[in-house]
């Protein structure tokens, strides 16, 4: 891996699902600023996606779709280290060892695990307790300094902090202990149907969110169908009027325009051309970006994710090494 004297961060989507506006606002556009002021690694977490049933050849349809829409977002192999998480033993090598150090008390307080066992108790699999320690693993791996998430994932990095101090002091230092980056503006887009759940590539509805790879009259219609509050007057308030208030953060990060200039934009003209407005952004957003995701091909994708995986192992392997002596094993 490059040395350089800038700080690392280590950040990753898993290939399931579809990727949508949420997932591009709330992280990866906030990635590619990332990287011109830290060594970047940004992985396709695809262990991650097989915690639920996972058609093969989608998934690994999927691997390089997520690896185009990173590239597509703007994020340069040039500047970060872009690699796909199976190709790396390590990661699941350490999330072994640190599951013999996880406490079960400590994964039944995952929020996304409790979610998940209140609906479908009987066919919550093993892989779905235990991910957060292969999260965790993720991270230590690299000695990340930084991690940057989503309001609902700081639970995940706190628990890989927790576990990176506990095998510190049980066994001899090996960790770097990482801090969290969360994005305030944009950090949490909510669904499109309703505005009390955060938009989901899983969500049974597709009106729930904007795919990354909607076609742009798709999403105009979905602009349009999108849930709004009780009023006329467009104005952002998250308790009286939170899918109007989402709908507004969604248009200025696409637009550029802040929140109050478009509240004066459209202080008169009601919700009808508001969304009207918005669809337009969504529209010319999903066209521009889906010409840039169109320039690379799956081979020249696969390329970049081998040499991302070859710069990536040796700086996950040195730390393996380290942990493996220092518990007994190597």
């Amino acid at each position: 891996m490059d040395k350089n004297s800038k700080k690392r961060i280590f950040s990753g989507v898993q290939p399931s699902g579809n990727l949508h506006l949420g997932n591009f606002l709330g992280a990866i556009s906030a990635w590619v600023k990332l990287q011109n002021e830290y060594e970047c690694i940004f992985c396709v977490v695809d262990y991650h996606a097989i915690t639920i049933k996972q058609d093969p050849q989608v998934l690994k349809d999927k691997i390089i779709e997520v690896a185009k829409i990173y590239l597509a977002a703007g994020i340069d192999p040039a500047k970060s280290i872009i690699f796909q998480q199976s190709v790396i033993s390590a990661h699941t090598e350490l999330a072994w060892i640190l599951n013999t150090i996880a406490k079960i008390p400590e994964l039944e307080r995952m929020t996304q695990f409790k979610d998940k066992a209140v609906r479908e108790r009987q066919g919550v699999g093993v892989g779905l307790f235990t991910y957060p320690v292969l999260m965790a693993a993720d991270i230590l791996l690299y000695n990340t300094d930084a991690v940057p998430v989503g309001e609902d994932q700081a639970q995940h990095v706190e628990l890989a902090r927790v576990l990176g101090r506990r095998f510190n002091k049980e066994f001899g230092e090996a960790f770097r202990i990482p801090n969290l980056i969360i994005r305030k503006e944009g950090a949490r887009i909510m669904g499109l149907d309703d505005p009390a759940k955060k938009m989901s590539k899983s969500a049974e509805s597709e009106y729930n969110y904007i795919a990354l790879t909607d076609r742009p009259e798709k999403a105009r219609q979905k602009i349009k169908k999108a849930v709004t509050d009780s009023g006329k007057e467009v104005e952002f308030n998250l308790k009286s009027k939170p899918a109007l208030s989402n709908l507004l953060t969604i248009y200025s990060l696409l637009s550029g325009e802040s929140i109050k200039s478009l509240e004066k934009k459209y202080k008169s003209e009601g919700y009808g051309k508001f969304k009207d407005g918005l669809a337009e952004a969504v529209a010319e957003f999903l066209f521009e970006f889906q010409k840039e995701l169109k320039r690379f091909s799956d081979e020249e994708v696969k390329d970049i994710l081998k040499a991302g995986a070859d710069r990536a192992k040796p700086a996950a392997e040195l730390t393996l090494r380290r942990v493996k002596e220092l518990i007994g094993i190597n």
